[in-house]
């Protein structure tokens, strides 16, 4: 970065206020049933975050060219997005364009005002916005106009790297998580549980003979009640909410994260160690039934929308079952509801599991553990390493696009200056 480092030595630079250097419009109103009856190729953008804003594309565009868009309304207030083509926005987004090129780069602008327009939003009546009389009044930098295309340059580059390397890293990811559940598929199928044990049988000299049964037959379930969330104390007695089973656990746990009183607790179902807490109520089919082996040393209390699954069976295994294809395909066929998804017990009781000998049951356990282990490690490290990579990008940005004002006491004016005093590296 020598190059830039030795553009933004000592610059002067003088500030506007946006709507001094550059016009601002606002979107009008698109709505779904329009982008519905009119779908074509050109995008609209919104105020949400995901896939750019985008949320259709229609038949006819507003824009032609080059742009920065800014969500006026909502939890997203204030970002900031570049656009390059034929495009529309909604109502709640606005538009600016510079006034002229030669005097404010675009790109310099949307990298400048993403880091912000944030400090500028408005949160009052629960409602954020930052409506184009605000947006207006900020302050822009405006140093030498080969300085603002310098740095937008290099921001870009670190943009590319930065999206790359998540694009990578998030496609390991993915890789590694369809690995992981195809062996998990295979260690729990019909042939290779045969498999391994007509090759126990011949070592053992002892029947591994692989059954198939339901689970009404080697468990009984057992439906959570009454504890809300309400009903939490800072300490106590040990307890699960069944939302708490989406957002905080893992496959297993020995703590619970959250305690009730010994009232509350007394009229509680429980769950004692070596049981399945399942979650039995969700938002869609692929999440209903995610559950969590208690593996702690005491009774636990379950809140209702939950289902214990108490067996003399490898808990583990049963767990490592409920995540398989098969019983995916039982259990999409039981479902109800259409907003709120639900399964009940007297359906999972008849879905069909094959089920080896104890001894087997946990030899596919200490497999199938290595491998959440390792899913574990990478589930860990690489979203770290994205994370870690997008604040090193933000910290060049920060530092790139910091200027310092200076008060003039012969003219009594403000001017600024960057003063850039760092030499960076960037390991790749």
């Amino acid at each position: 970065m020598t190059k830039i480092d030795d553009l933004l030595k000592d610059i002067k630079v003088e500030w506007k206020t946006l709507g001094e250097v550059a016009e601002l419009k606002r979107g009008r109103v698109i709505s779904k049933q329009y982008i519905n009856e009119n779908i074509g190729e050109y995008p609209v953008f919104s105020s949400q975050t995901l896939n750019c804003g985008e949320i259709g594309k229609i038949n006819t565009y507003d824009y032609d060219g080059e742009y920065a868009t800014w969500t006026t309304d909502g939890i997203y207030a204030g970002t900031v997005f570049y656009r390059n083509g034929k495009f529309s926005v909604t109502n709640i987004c606005g538009i600016i364009s510079p006034f002229n090129d030669k005097i404010l780069d675009l790109k310099f602008l949307v990298y400048y005002l993403q880091i912000e327009t944030k400090k500028h939003v408005k949160d009052g009546s629960g409602n954020p916005k930052l409506m184009s009389n605000v947006m207006s009044l900020i302050k822009i930098p405006i140093p030498p106009i080969e300085i603002q295309k310098e740095i937008a340059k290099t921001l870009d580059k670190f943009t590319e790297y930065v999206t790359k390397l998540t694009v990578e890293l998030t496609t390991e990811l993915t890789t590694r998580k369809k690995q992981y559940s195809y062996y998990r598929d295979l260690l729990l199928s019909e042939e290779y549980l045969n498999r391994i044990s007509s090759k126990l049988m011949l070592e053992e000299d002892q029947s591994n003979e692989v059954i198939q049964t339901t689970l009404g037959e080697i468990g009984k379930f057992i439906r959570g009640n009454g504890l809300q969330k309400k009903d939490f104390t800072k300490d106590g007695k040990p307890v699960i909410h069944y939302g708490q089973i989406y957002t905080s656990y893992g496959f297993s746990t020995t703590k619970t994260i959250s305690y009730t009183s010994v009232e509350t607790f007394s009229k509680l179902k429980k769950a004692k160690p070596g049981d399945i807490v399942m979650a039995t109520t969700s938002e869609n089919v692929e999440d209903v039934c995610k559950s969590v082996v208690w593996l702690g040393n005491e009774e636990i209390g379950i809140s209702g929308d939950c289902y214990i699954f108490s067996t003399d069976q490898n808990a583990k295994y049963l767990a490592y079952f409920f995540q398989t294809i098969a019983f995916q395909v039982q259990k999409e066929r039981k479902v109800t509801g259409t907003k709120v998804i639900r399964v009940n017990a007297k359906d999972m009781e008849k879905f069909k599991v094959f089920l080896p000998p104890i001894h087997i049951q946990q030899n596919v356990v200490e497999i199938l553990d290595k491998f959440q282990e390792y899913m574990n490690d990478i589930n860990g490290l690489l979203p770290e390493e994205i994370e870690q990579r997008k604040k090193q990008y933000e910290y060049y940005r920060e530092k790139l696009l910091t200027f310092h004002e200076e008060y003039d006491k012969h003219t009594h004016t403000h001017t600024h200056t960057h003063t850039h005093t760092h030499t960076h590296t960037h390991n790749t």
